[in-house]
């Protein structure tokens, strides 16, 4: 780190960040009640209340937003005649998976190796931790150059859309001149980096039905059709043999022009085993960025422990769909269903039913808030200049916000480098990363204050 007075204050906070980190973290806050109880997220969405309170900020609310989740939201006034920006983050986590498979309790963070382990550490509580540092750091150094609008999100994780709407229906609320995406992050530990695309999401649950009830595979076996058998051979249909999405109608053959990801260092990030290929054609970087992606997230079958030699009557499955920019998802959702309904084999009975659903989104990274965004990385992060990549993870609010503020610059950073592992077991932050990002971002609210008023 430089000796910038900013680079400083930050450096003297970080002890009182990883405390705050290791409170949030604690949270299960999951917002599934199916999963973990709600209070979780009530209890995590009144710390981030009373953290905005600390640092005084005007109107703080906790929003009940249509999903039946709430969002955190505070107002902290600048200077007469400063621009507004907004802030964004969200409390909610992903479920931690298996447990037992976490080297250390997943909601209680720890420190191993250098990095803070946890869940949500990266993704995104501590993206709201970085928000309260950039701002402490600034008033520690003359103030806040700017009126500050921080809103964290209670459901993203879930894509269930709850802020959405609740924006939409209040659009002066999240109203702002620039609005900072706490929830991407740098390409590699080191290298600043803003997201220039992200890729759109949508969840379908497919049920196929194919007898009455479950028969015995010995005496009905080879002739009656098993449920859990289709569901297999359509969910087989989706991808051809090199592993390219195929859902019928949707294009997979879009090329990525901008930083690359090397194959060698993709391999290691994903941890693929030895010997394994990768899937899908083309490049790296056109595979992650520039095509859609199905992925399988769930299948309800009988577990191997207990399982009895039956043909099943029904089964069920949870798919994703990643869309990239430049496709549709209302249109993505309305194919792959199509496409569900046509290839299930059999004369299986099919119903489909959409549970999530989110926009692409393209950044314009030639507009002005991005010449101060890369001045504050380069002070931030010594010798290294700002790139740009695309994200294949999801965040359907920044078409949201995009729609309804299309004179706002939309800028995304944050904490999920790739060994961050966000999603899986083991998540963590880099506490480097942590205290650079929040320099970054106190530097850019002090270089777009100034470049408002020049």
């Amino acid at each position: 780190m430089t000796a910038h007075p900013i680079s400083e204050t930050v450096a003297s906070l970080m002890p009182r960040a990883k405390a705050e980190l290791t409170e949030l973290v604690a949270f299960r806050s999951v917002a599934d009640p199916a999963q973990f109880p709600r209070s979780e997220c009530e209890a995590a969405a009144g710390w981030v209340a009373d953290a905005l309170r600390a640092e005084e900020f005007q109107d703080v609310a906790l929003l009940d937003t249509p999903d039946g989740t709430q969002s955190v939201y505070g107002y902290l006034p600048g200077p007469a005649g400063a621009p507004t920006v907004l802030l964004y983050a969200h409390y909610d986590v992903q479920p931690p998976l298996d447990e037992s498979a976490w080297l250390s309790p997943p909601f209680e963070l720890t420190e191993r190796d250098g990095r803070w382990f946890g869940r949500g550490a990266a993704d995104c509580k501590g993206g709201f931790i970085m928000h309260l540092l950039a701002l402490r750091a600034l008033k520690t150094n003359g103030g806040v150059p700017v009126s500050v609008k921080v809103i964290a999100e209670g459901s993203e994780e879930q894509g269930t859309g709850g802020l959405e709407r609740y924006a939409e229906a209040h659009p002066e609320l999240l109203a702002a001149d620039t609005i900072v995406i706490g929830d991407t992050g740098n390409f590699r530990v080191g290298l600043p980096t803003v997201t220039a695309t992200l890729r759109g999401m949508t969840m379908l649950r497919v049920q196929l039905d194919t007898l009455e009830g479950n028969l015995h595979s010995g005496q009905f076996g080879g002739a009656a059709p098993d449920a859990l058998a289709a569901m297999i051979q359509l969910l087989a249909s989706l991808r051809a043999e090199d592993g390219t999405t195929t859902v019928d109608g949707l294009t997979s053959d879009a090329r990525w022009d901008g930083l690359q990801y090397p194959e060698g260092e993709f391999r290691s990030d994903a941890k693929v085993l030895d010997g394994v290929g990768l899937i899908g054609t083309g490049t790296v970087a056109d595979r992650i960025w520039a095509r859609p992606a199905v992925t399988v997230i769930g299948i309800d079958c009988p577990p191997v422990v207990g399982a009895t030699p039956s043909l099943q009557a029904s089964a069920r499955a949870q798919i994703s769909l990643r869309v990239p920019p430049g496709q549709d998802a209302t249109e993505a959702t309305k194919l792959l269903t199509a496409h569900l309904e046509s290839h299930a084999p059999w004369g299986a009975r099919v119903s489909v039913e959409q549970v999530g659903q989110g926009q692409p989104f393209r950044a314009d990274i030639t507009s002005p808030a991005y010449a101060s965004m890369a001045e504050a990385m380069r002070l931030a992060y010594p010798g290294e200049e700002m790139q740009s990549s695309g994200l294949g993870g999801s965040i359907p609010l920044c078409n949201t916000l995009s729609a309804l503020y299309p004179e706002a610059e939309i800028l995304l950073i944050g904490l999920s480098e790739p060994e961050a592992q966000i999603h899986a077991v083991n998540e963590s932050v880099s506490p480097e990363e942590l205290e650079r990002l929040s320099v970054a971002e106190a530097l850019f609210l002090r270089n777009y204050a100034e470049s408002k008023r020049a």
